[in-house]
């Protein structure tokens, strides 16, 4: 992981390339072939495979207008390692939320908040305290120690079975990107749904996890996360990476720095090349392996379609437009999560080894992984018809 500096210089490449990239497109458009995942295709009567190609001319076409202010400062919520872009108040469309007197609402949030919405919105996928659950990183745990570690690397004479461990603490330099993740990008299923209050809360939380400390201080229960001590956090592998490319004033240094690293053969394991019976001994250790069965559905033909529908429930038998849109089949149409797949006969056939009423008290209130009721507030007979859907589905 690099960072970079001088980002004038870079916001005028993206454009440059974003402009480039415009440019091809239009020249593809009147040419006769079409480039699509570094794959040429032919173009035949305007399309090519499934998709047509626009041949008009892009000369004096204007689409739509300019962003307002407004609406930029919706959407513009970069957070830089150094803190720039951390919100101090609670923003809606772009302006801070206003509160009984009308002020300006500090955007704040406490470890114990964040605990309450981890456990509602996050630890259906990322476990208990952040242990991590299947198809999705655990978020807690792990040392910089182990980030030496290296996991295949036949060349060692001992080479060492344990992956490194990275986790928010022991591998991430900034806590911004943390702060600016979950915002952005969680809960998946629901993004960018989190006030700058609730995240501030989850950052909290997930810290207290990795034992981080800030100015010196544990952060219990109680404690209040907000813009000023955010800018005060010091990760423990802030020091990790490298090489130094935040040369703000000397932009050259940095890519002094970078181009001695990268000539460095001692990087690249013992600076030596093997090319045949390079591993010595027992492979064992040295092969990672997935432990669920993917082939079910990697094989499904190609589609061109781009909708999502809800399902209408007066067309639908009991309990699948449930199941659909409250957002079941996030969990139980992949293998790699864990949770029983709808369909698999033999995982629901397991399931019901223990009763119905077992099943539908586990779903309600929750087990392993799962909120009580997938974390929605349907009652307990919609949700009922959900599970009845489910086993229905897979016998």
């Amino acid at each position: 992981m690099f960072t970079l500096e001088n980002i004038t210089k870079l916001k005028n490449t993206v454009l440059s390339i974003g402009l480039a990239t415009f440019l091809v497109s239009s020249a593809q458009a009147a040419s006769n072939s079409s480039v699509d995942g570094a794959v040429k295709y032919p173009i035949k009567d305007g399309k090519y495979t499934q998709y047509h190609v626009n041949t008009q001319s892009f000369k004096g076409f204007n689409i739509g207008r300019d962003a307002t202010p407004t609406e930029i400062a919706a959407w513009d919520l970069d957070i830089m390692y150094d803190g720039t872009g951390l919100p101090e108040f609670d923003m809606k469309h772009g302006k801070p939320v206003l509160d009984e007197d009308g002020n300006p609402k500090k955007a704040q949030g406490s470890v114990e908040l964040g605990n309450e919405l981890y456990d509602a919105q996050c630890v259906m996928c990322h476990g208990d305290f952040g242990s991590g659950g299947k198809g999705y990183p655990k978020l807690a745990g792990g040392t910089v120690e182990s980030l030496k570690n290296q996991r295949l690397n036949p060349a060692d004479d001992e080479p060492n079975p344990e992956a490194p461990d990275k986790t928010i603490g022991s591998f991430w330099p900034y806590a911004s990107t943390l702060f600016w993740y979950i915002q952005e990008s969680m809960p998946f299923n629901a993004p960018k749904t989190l006030s700058n209050s609730e995240t501030y809360a989850l950052t909290a939380y997930l810290l207290s996890l990795n034992n981080i400390t800030i100015d010196g201080e544990e952060l219990d229960d109680d404690y209040v996360l907000d813009k000023e001590k955010f800018l005060k956090i010091v990760m423990p592998n802030a020091n990790g990476f490298y090489p130094e490319t935040n040369t703000t004033n000397k932009p050259q240094v940095g890519v002094e720095n970078m181009t001695k690293l990268l000539s460095d053969p001692k990087i690249y394991g013992k600076g030596t090349r093997c090319m045949k019976d390079c591993v010595k001994g027992g492979v064992d250790n040295l092969v990672l392996r997935i432990q669920d069965d993917l082939s079910k559905g990697s094989n499904e033909p190609l589609s061109t379609a781009r909708d999502l529908p809800t399902v209408d429930a007066s067309k639908s038998v009991p309990g699948q437009a449930e199941y659909e849109n409250a957002g079941c089949s996030a969990c139980h149409s992949n293998a790699a999560i864990g949770a029983p797949v709808v369909g698999d006969k033999d995982a629901w056939a397991k399931i019901l080894e223990h009763g119905l009423d077992t099943v539908y008290s586990n779903g309600i209130n929750g087990i392993n992984a799962m909120p009580p009721k997938g974390g929605t507030d349907l009652s307990d007979e919609k949700f009922k018809e959900i599970v009845d859907y489910m086993i229905n589905s897979s016998k």
